[in-house]
């Protein structure tokens, strides 16, 4: 099961992938890592799925990755007491805290407190993903007199998002809580956290999680985009959510806005996922537009860890075709000579540490010496991650003795990972190397292997040794 690829495909399962058939399918057309949207579907049909995926992943004997991806805050407005209403530009629109009253033509609930708290005249909301967008000229704590800017249809219900605030609302809503610890009874593999605003918003979800799950970020506010270095530091993994963050920002900004984040992960070492309408035209169309696919290939061309599928893989009439096309798109864009010249020019300086060291050295010698694979034996992932932000041009074997830490370097650029046992020294890890650098098919005898890990082994965080060797 080695792909031909080193950016990996995240794929989301719903109503159309819900058999073991089409999830097996969809691994072996090319999908590393399974997104769970607790957005939609109860608990029993998420445990039914990953099941499934443990039993594939079993059988196949390569580690598959599950995203756990939290519905996170959802603002919406109340009702209407004679269904849609027409708001025109200019007009006077009330906002209050009166759920009980069903809103008309001049006024409507907006039951959430936290966002009359955090409003002040001259902010901006946007109702209906951005279509309607009005204009605050008098609040309070528990009122908003807007002037419609944008005006339109509104129907009941429909989202509030505020883009030009912080607002003081916790990412986590109770309904996450309740799917986070479920989640981690199952066993998932990453977490993903909407509505992130700030870095508190990722220590709450981490005293909970501890080290069972890697942490994603997903990058969806305003808010986040200002203290992006800050966050990027302390998640393990980022999304670039480009859904909401189309909404609460002018469109023209998101793809200076998409190669920032990238840029800023590839930095720091940390996984990042590109999603939202990558191929949206497949759930549809067995094929996609040729817009879609050079969406696709801006992504790959720029570095990403990850592309993703959502609707797409999970409610789309075409989600095994959707996959194949997404793994042809990133196979035809990592073979074009232009793709090798982008990802050197985009490459960031190294820290001045011993694992950064270690990588730099690693991308160079692999070259110099034509080694035909680069391996990490890792217990924490630290080092294979650290390999990974070198984008070197040969394949990176992530060994470790860790299924879970196998699991969650499914989604890390250019990481095959295995799962083997615990070593005690640099000759036992360098014979053990080799024979998974044969074994997996990625080299044969005679051929030079290039090895990092971290002593003391078992140690995490400890990338300090590079080794050269030759497959028996």
């Amino acid at each position: 099961m080695r792909r031909n690829r080193n950016a990996k495909i995240v794929a989301t399962l719903g109503p159309a992938s819900t058999s073991r058939e089409t999830i097996e399918a969809l691994f072996k057309a090319g999908v590393d890592v399974f997104r769970l949207n607790f957005s939609h579907g109860t608990h029993e049909d998420h445990q039914r799925r990953l099941e499934l995926i443990r039993s594939i992943e079993q059988e196949y004997k390569r580690p598959i990755s599950v995203l756990l991806d939290l519905q996170g805050p959802k603002l919406r407005i109340g009702t209407f007491s004679n269904g849609p209403i027409t708001l025109l530009p200019g007009s006077v629109f009330h906002l209050d805290l009166n759920s009980g009253l069903p809103g008309d033509g001049g006024r409507v609930a907006l039951p959430h407190p936290e966002i009359f708290a955090a409003l002040k005249p001259d902010t901006n909301l946007l109702l209906d993903d951005g279509r309607i967008q009005l204009r605050v000229e008098r609040c309070g704590a528990d009122f908003a007199e807007t002037s419609v800017i944008v005006g339109g249809v509104l129907s009941e219900r429909k989202g509030v998002n505020v883009p030009d605030v912080v607002l003081p609302l916790s990412a986590m809503t109770e309904k996450d809580h309740r799917d986070l610890r479920f989640g981690l009874t199952l066993g998932v593999d990453w977490i993903a956290l909407s509505f992130v605003q700030r870095v508190e918003d990722i220590l709450e979800v981490r005293e909970i999680v501890q080290d069972r799950a890697g942490i994603v970020a997903k990058l969806e506010k305003p808010a986040a985009i200002h203290l992006l270095e800050e966050i990027v530091a302390e998640a393990d993994a980022v999304m670039v959510a480009r859904g909401d963050l189309g909404v609460e920002m002018p469109a023209e900004r998101v793809p200076a806005i998409q190669k920032r984040i990238v840029r800023a992960c590839r930095q720091a070492g940390k996984p990042v996922i590109v999603a939202t309408q990558m191929l949206e035209s497949m759930i549809s169309a067995p094929v996609p537009t040729r817009a879609e696919a050079s969406d696709v290939a801006t992504a790959i061309y720029d570095g990403a860890d990850a592309v993703m599928l959502s609707a797409e893989s999970a409610s789309g009439k075409y989600p095994l075709e959707a996959v194949r096309m997404m793994d042809l798109i990133i196979a035809q864009t990592e073979n074009d000579p232009y793709y090798r010249e982008t990802i050197a020019a985009s490459h960031a300086a190294p820290r001045a540490d011993a694992a950064d060291a270690i990588g730099y050295a690693v991308r160079h010698v692999t070259g110099l010496l034509n080694a035909v694979a680069t391996v990490a034996y890792t217990t924490s992932g630290y080092s294979a991650l650290r390999m990974a932000r070198e984008r070197p041009r040969t394949p990176i074997l992530g060994m470790t003795p860790r299924q879970a830490i196998a699991r969650r370097l499914a989604l890390a650029w250019g990481v095959h990972p295995v799962l083997c046992r615990e070593v005690i020294d640099a000759l036992e890890v360098s014979d053990l190397a080799c024979r998974t650098v044969r074994e997996e098919g990625f080299g044969v005898s005679g051929q030079t292997v290039v090895i990092s890990a971290g002593m003391p082994f078992g140690t995490p965080g400890t990338t300090n040794l590079l080794r050269i060797a030759q497959i028996d």
